[in-house]
């Protein structure tokens, strides 16, 4: 198959390790829960500044994935470093954003970013010019003072990732934080995150469910096997940046996707 746009890494790269210490290094990293076991022996490197996506089927051990490197579930076995830090709890130099926007219903747009804040102990008045910028990076602008049930899913999702971003961290994780909304709305939304990402250049780890979207969004993309999740292979996504949504008829778009679906059917696996 030619590679126009696509090329699969035999070896991971020793599972994408880059020549300088990557942000986040998984090594050897086994989850068991009980006799489940949920996670058999990733070994995977997410250098500075990438833009990483984990795809896999339902149960195959994204999400537990995601949780190890955020610090709220100790691997069984294995490390996993952040800039070379070994991960025994939440890192202060990371946020992250869930499916759900859990946003308090009694706590207006402002008030639900600065919790990050508070929860860190941090002085809510040295970070005002930060939450300006990101109210306006995000088009949140005007709705200040607008309590949860009065925005739209969309706009929710956008306040949950202003409350990851508003300490700044270096590394952003990201559990299918758009599945639950519409396909209009989605678009929207990976297109916020682009814009997003290349303003701030931050180490992202992206789960979803959504193959168009992984390479859409992606530098590489990581598939994942059935349980036990091993990593069936890891794809690297040669599109020009920014991205818009008239790329998806290109010939280019259209190998990679077909690509990562015949992983997908290789293994079987469904998306």
């Amino acid at each position: 198959m030619p590679d126009a746009g696509i090329a699969r890494d035999e070896a991971h790269r020793e599972a994408g390790a880059p020549a300088s210490r990557p942000a986040i290094d998984i090594a050897g990293v086994t989850q068991r829960f009980g006799d489940l076991l949920a996670l058999d022996t990733i070994d995977l490197a997410i250098p500075e500044g990438e833009f990483l996506s984990v795809l896999g089927p339902s149960g195959c051990g994204k999400s537990t994935l995601m949780r190890a490197v955020a610090g709220l579930v100790p691997p069984s076995t294995g490390t996993i470093r952040i800039a070379g830090e070994v991960v025994t709890k939440p890192h202060p130099d990371v946020g992250i954003v869930f499916q759900k926007a859990t946003l308090l219903p009694w706590r207006d747009v402002v008030g639900n970013i600065t919790l990050q804040l508070e929860m860190r102990g941090k002085r809510i008045e040295d970070y005002r010019r930060r939450l300006d910028e990101l109210i306006a990076l995000t088009g949140l602008a005007g709705f200040e003072r607008s309590l949860p049930h009065q925005l739209s899913g969309g706009m929710q999702q956008r306040v949950a990732l202003c409350r990851a971003l508003i300490h700044d961290p270096r590394i952003l994780l990201m559990d299918e934080p758009f599945g639950a909304l519409d396909a209009m709305t989605r678009e929207t939304m990976n297109l916020e995150l682009q814009r997003v990402w290349l303003e701030s250049r931050k180490t992202v780890m992206f789960i979803t469910h959504s193959i168009s979207e992984a390479v859409f969004l992606s530098d590489r993309i990581v598939v994942m096997s059935k349980r036990p999740g091993r990593i069936a292979t890891v794809i690297d996504v040669r599109l020009p940046r920014p991205r818009n949504y008239t790329m998806v008829g290109d010939p280019t778009f259209i190998e990679a996707v077909t690509h990562i679906r015949e992983c997908f059917d290789a293994a079987g696996m469904t998306e």
